[in-house]
């Protein structure tokens, strides 16, 4: 399936649009990974960690936005736009929610 943020796809114009899908997912920040994290920011650098985890996440929710728009009938999702937000007691989890327009091109 076709997934893109742009509004159009060159040379395949929409020919119906079927509606807005959407998916989420909410990682939680365990105190192994808060530890590692905690001491690559004291020493400088990235957090691989945290990294593997967001891109675990968008690609749960973007798998789940596909499944929603092939139940539709679509065979392309556009205009997706892809949101993270921080959650629960302590700021301990990450959401990460994507939406976008299911169409058949």
């Amino acid at each position: 399936m076709l997934m893109t943020t742009t509004s159009v796809v060159d040379g395949k114009p929409v020919s119906r649009y079927l509606g807005v899908v959407t998916g989420e997912a909410i990682i939680g920040a365990n105190i192994f990974r808060d530890m590692f994290a905690a001491v690559r920011d004291v020493v400088g650098g990235r957090s691989a960690t945290y990294e593997r985890g967001l891109a675990e996440a968008r690609e749960v929710a973007m798998a789940e936005m596909q499944k929603k728009a092939e139940e539709m009938g679509a065979n392309a999702v556009i205009g997706i736009d892809l949101d993270y937000e921080v959650l629960g007691q302590n700021n301990g989890m990450l959401m990460v929610s994507v939406s976008g327009t299911a169409v058949v091109c």
